[in-house]
């Protein structure tokens, strides 16, 4: 076998290694597991409050959900992951993906990396995908935290959904892991936002700020009323349109809204990332 045929058989390898290497030096940071263990304490704070609470909250009172957390701890992961999606989840992807190239260039390893057999779209197809996986791991640590200091400190049993059904305790999970599912979708897009701006500078603190503020002026945007032609276009439009997955039966709508407009976000970001990274002339 001649070894230009061995290097085409080993791009696909080389790809996965890539990421792997990726994924274990995302996840060994300890900034990492200090912004997990930060969105963690979220629902810990929130249900130490009330429970040590001289009075429950009343319907209307606090964040979604709150009002019910007395009766279901399972309710502290929906009131936790409301909480976390205006600004805690998008800043901690903002970093991450802010991170990705500008990172790199910063340290001077970007040249290294594309010396390599990965070449510039693999990397920055690497890079995202991890970004991703943080999404992920970000959205279920939430819910996941929630859901255990909810068993720990409150009673839990069958949950009435919005629509008034009861459903049981295992299939409440299931629908806490679709709700964290679609979390991490729409911080997909962002993700995607964060890792265009990352192949603009050199300087990570930059690409970070820059991605968490947009996530910021999005939802103030989409508060205005004067701006409703806009609001359908914002890609933090569906962030917290996972309600339609507290009904029985389940209404896929939202769902698919959201992963049609994360989609041209991740789509269009994704293209101007590689046509600026393809060009650029990396000296670090």
């Amino acid at each position: 076998m001649s070894s230009k045929q061995q290097a085409v058989r080993a791009r696909p390898s080389a790809g996965w290694a890539l990421l792997g290497s990726e994924l274990s030096v995302l996840f060994r940071r300890w900034r990492t597991w200090a912004m997990l263990a930060a969105l963690a304490a979220i629902p810990v704070l929130i249900a130490l409050a009330v429970r040590l609470s001289s009075r429950d909250p009343g319907p209307g009172q606090g964040p979604p959900f709150l009002d019910r957390v007395t009766q279901n701890g399972l309710f502290i992961a929906l009131t936790a992951t409301v909480v976390s999606i205006p600004l805690f989840l998008p800043l901690t992807i903002s970093v991450v993906a802010g991170d990705a190239i500008a990172g790199e260039a910063n340290l001077g390893t970007l040249r290294y990396l594309l010396a390599a057999p990965a070449g510039r779209i693999r990397l920055l197809a690497v890079k995202y995908a991890a970004a991703v996986a943080f999404c992920i791991t970000a959205a279920l640590t939430v819910v996941t935290a929630g859901m255990l200091i909810g068993v720990a400190l409150f009673p839990v049993g069958p949950v009435t959904l919005l629509s008034g059904d009861t459903i049981s305790v295992g299939e409440s999970v299931l629908r806490l892991l679709l709700i964290a599912g679609y979390v991490s979708l729409s911080l997909a897009g962002l993700a995607a936002i964060g890792l265009f701006i990352s192949t603009l500078t050199e300087v990570p603190v930059g690409a970070m700020a820059a991605t968490a503020v947009l996530a910021v002026v999005a939802q103030i945007l989409g508060a205005l009323p004067q701006l409703d032609w806009l609001h359908p276009w914002l890609f933090t439009h569906h962030w917290v349109g996972f309600a339609d997955l507290l009904r029985q039966p389940i209404s896929w709508d939202a769902f698919a809204a959201n992963a049609l407009l994360q989609g041209g976000y991740i789509a269009l970001f994704c293209t101007l990332a590689y046509g600026r990274f393809a060009s650029k002339d990396v000296l670090s």
